[in-house]
């Protein structure tokens, strides 16, 4: 096989694999994202179970990348604690090791039940949560079905006379491997593919132990830096956990290094064969970066608290107010054609969504950290919605009534009723909120650890719920409506729960509840009030599609 031929090969199943891992991970998100999310917030209280989830998310997202994104979006919004948020992902990277040693056993039995399993459940349902199903079966399948095709890729190249020359230079410079692996690892964007990549040539006889462990050091420092890429522009906090992982495990990956030059490769410990001991040398890295992050999670947190105070980055209020405040979609030429005036309407109304999102998410920080500029820069987004609510209701009485037909004339109504509600929650942003924070500011009072949780918690589950409104507005998705109409009942209970948690610490005499009760209950009732007016989205496409009894949501 010439060496062209080799790398399409190649390619084509590395492809597969970045392919395969997409379709699992996007499969999971969509049908169990909001399930795993809630359960996430409630444990990240706790940094032993924050890690065992961590832990968990891993090998069902088959990305750690994806954990330490989501962990330090929670951070960013204050809903975990940089501690908990650093274990979470020292758990989620040891996750993400056990899934290459799950995917280095003979599975090639599951690549056929996978795909047919899969797909016939993708393609005979249209329920949301069994087609994800079927999604998430083929992706395993072919998952399975590139690693076959690494290894029948790899089989050419022992015989091949190039190849030893490049494994016998690589095995002299070992720093040279090591950066190698790196880059490939950034490249990849997946340390799960680049451990098995390199498993696949370990497993041929290729590549040797002793070199394998050190390219798998080198793997490590790559994908370490693959977050805190992604999250370079966000604002500090949301940047403290990415960053904080590439402290820990880059740094690890380094001193490891060093160890390993100056007292050899240990790798008889690690197992027989040589795929095993790459694999194990993975494992075992991050599970002594994990023990070793214990005790230097603090020290860790205030170097890279420190790091981000270097460079503030993100965007100030001001940017961000002129940024929502883009060109209207109310095209008046298309008011004589009601299909493309209600398309427009749309967009606009999603920017509208967009407006409300970045207030909705921004409130909580001005609660950790009052600023008056900061305050008054989202208050004057509020008058971008009222703006966009009025041009859009002018616009929409405007259409050529005579011309619509019954569903554009449905879908009229709903567009208006949508934005009056966005308008309504702008209101309770700036006129309740934000007159919380002043209070908080003014008075100069703090919220005791566990009542900050559960305000972090509840805005969290508010925020994820107003998003899934805000898609449901393009979408009409049946089974989102369902979804979201539930969640509303669900905060119905976590809210009773979260009060009388309140209430308990009142009696107790703790200083700082009785200090911030009337806020902390104000702000739980406003928030609950914003879920409800943005639950009322989901009727009409539970009405049409006959989900909605008089009074109640029908239960299947």
């Amino acid at each position: 096989m010439s060496g062209s031929v080799f790398f399409l090969h190649m390619a084509g199943a590395v492809a597969l694999l970045l392919w395969a891992t997409r379709m699992v991970r996007t499969g999971v998100e969509r049908a169990y994202g909001d399930t795993l999310r809630q359960r996430l917030r409630r444990t990240l209280g706790n940094p032993l179970l924050a890690t065992l989830m961590g832990l968990a998310l891993a090998i069902a997202l088959q990305s750690s990348t994806a954990v330490t994104l989501l962990i330090g979006s929670f951070a960013g919004l204050g809903m975990v604690t940089g501690l908990s948020g650093l274990m979470a992902v020292r758990g989620a990277e040891v996750g993400s090791a056990l899934v290459v040693k799950i995917l280095s056993y003979d599975l090639s039995l599951l690549v056929p039940l996978c795909l047919v399993s899969g797909t016939t459940i993708f393609l005979t349902t249209e329920r949301r949560p069994w087609r994800q199903a079927g999604r998430i079966l083929i992706g395993v399948g072919l998952l399975i079905l590139s690693l076959e095709m690494m290894g029948e890729a790899a089989a050419p190249l022992r015989q091949s006379t190039i190849v030893p020359l490049i494994v016998r230079y690589l095995s002299g410079d070992p720093i040279t491997a090591f950066l190698l692996a790196a880059a490939v690892t950034y490249v990849f964007h997946s340390s799960i593919a680049a451990v098995l990549l390199l498993t696949t040539f370990a497993a041929g006889g290729i590549v040797s132990p002793e070199l394998g462990v050190v390219m798998v050091l080198g793997v490590n420092l790559g994908s370490s830096f693959i977050a805190p890429v992604l999250t370079r522009s966000a604002e500090p906090a949301y940047r403290v956990v990415p960053l904080g992982n590439l402290l820990m495990r880059g740094a690890g990956s380094v001193v490891a290094l060093t160890g390993l030059l100056l007292f050899g490769t240990p790798v008889a410990f690690l197992g027989t064969g040589a795929a095993d001991q790459v694999i194990h040398a993975h494992i075992a890295f991050n599970v002594f970066v994990l023990l070793i992050g214990i005790p230097l999670s603090p020290l860790t947190l205030k170097a890279t608290r420190a790091i981000v105070a270097l460079n503030p980055g993100g965007r100030p209020e001001e940017d961000q107010s002129v940024l929502m405040a883009e060109t209207s979609a109310l095209d008046t030429d298309a008011l004589d054609n009601p299909q493309q005036a209600l398309a427009n309407v749309t967009r606009e109304a999603v920017r509208m969504c967009e407006t409300i999102e970045f207030m909705l998410a921004r409130v909580l920080d001005l609660y950790e950290k009052p600023d008056k500029q900061a305050i008054s820069a989202l208050a004057a987004l509020d008058d971008t919605v009222d703006k966009r609510h009025a041009a859009i209701k002018l616009y929409l009485a405007r259409i050529r009534q005579h011309d619509m037909s019954d569903r554009e004339a449905r879908r009229c109504q709903e567009l208006l009723s949508a934005c009056i509600k966005l308008e309504q929650v702008g209101d309770i942003i700036v006129r309740n909120l934000l007159a919380h924070v002043q209070r908080k500011m003014a008075r100069g009072v703090e919220f005791t650890p566990e009542g900050w949780r559960e305000l972090s918690n509840f805005h969290g589950a508010v925020l994820g719920n107003a998003r899934m409104a805000f898609n449901l507005l393009v979408t009409r998705d049946a089974e989102t409506a369902r979804q979201l109409v539930a969640e509303k009942d669900h905060l119905r209970a976590v809210e009773t729960a979260t009060n009388q948690r309140h209430f308990e610490r009142l009696r107790k005499g703790t200083e700082r509840s009785v200090d911030t009760s009337s806020i902390h209950l104000d702000t739980i009732r406003d928030l609950k009030q914003i879920n409800s007016l943005l639950a009322t989205l989901a009727y009409p496409v539970l009405e049409d599609e006959g989900m909605l009894s008089a009074s109640r949501l029908k239960s299947l």
